[in-house]
């Protein structure tokens, strides 16, 4: 497990926004391993004790692990200072789970959720070679667009490129896309349809790994089984 720096494993936690983050470590609200955190300091989430006003990110107790379908609609966070609704109003679980990662207001899909911060560095980060499978209804030419979606790309001024690009359904005006990433930069999916000429009407994450949406209805969750769980954690020893 690498270092990352924590105002990034604090709005990964869906705490707060990096700015946020970088505001809570100024005021000298965060703690690592009980001393006062700098800003720039780089922790282990999973191995290092980080505590935001003396609450750690990853309680002791039950771990939970959980899948939902998100809604349209729903911040990928466990707060909005905005007031918006968040993916925490659709589930019932314990107040230190948090989502894996991000969908934004307008994505829908599968999103996973847990208080246990070794199985989210698992999942999210790209070393662990967990792709990411969404499924898009897009306007444009959605033909030519899948050709292109299969070259790499420079977004916000690193190379992407899509490990798996099909076109499940093609209309004179648009189509249907299926694509798979191996990343996950903000937005990448919708800015990479944008540099190919195509505007995303609508933006579905259907699978994690090995882990699909299955027959969640949008809204829905359940409970990781254990042999799913244990799928994520197994590839840090492959």
């Amino acid at each position: 497990m690498s270092s990352e720096r924590i105002q990034k494993i604090l709005s990964a936690h869906g705490l707060v926004s990096r700015r946020g983050a970088e505001k809570l470590i100024l005021e000298g609200r965060v703690t690592v391993n009980g001393s006062v955190a700098a800003l720039g300091q780089s922790a282990e989430h999973g191995i290092d004790d980080i505590a935001v006003d003396g609450v750690s990110l990853t309680p002791k107790g039950e771990m939970v692990y959980i899948m939902l379908n998100k809604p349209r609609g729903y911040v990928t966070t466990k707060s909005d200072e905005r007031g918006r609704k968040t993916v925490m109003d659709l589930v019932q679980c314990p107040a230190g789970a948090y989502p894996v990662g991000r969908l934004d207001i307008n994505s829908e899909g599968l999103l996973l959720l847990t208080n246990d911060g070794h199985f989210a560095y698992n999942v999210a980060h790209p070393s662990h070679n967990h792709t990411k499978t969404y499924e898009m209804r897009v306007r444009g030419d959605a033909g030519k667009a899948a050709r292109l979606l299969r070259r790499p790309m420079e977004i916000d001024s690193h190379e992407v490129c899509a490990v798996d690009v099909r076109l499940l359904e093609k209309k004179p005006d648009g189509g249907l896309i299926r694509i798979t990433i191996a990343e996950g930069r903000n937005r990448q999916i919708r800015k990479m349809c944008g540099l190919c000429g195509l505007t995303v009407l609508s933006l579905k994450r259907v699978s994690i790994g090995d882990l699909g949406i299955g027959g969640l209805k949008p809204g829905e969750w359940r409970h990781l089984t254990e042999d799913e769980i244990k799928s994520f954690i197994a590839s840090e020893r492959a």
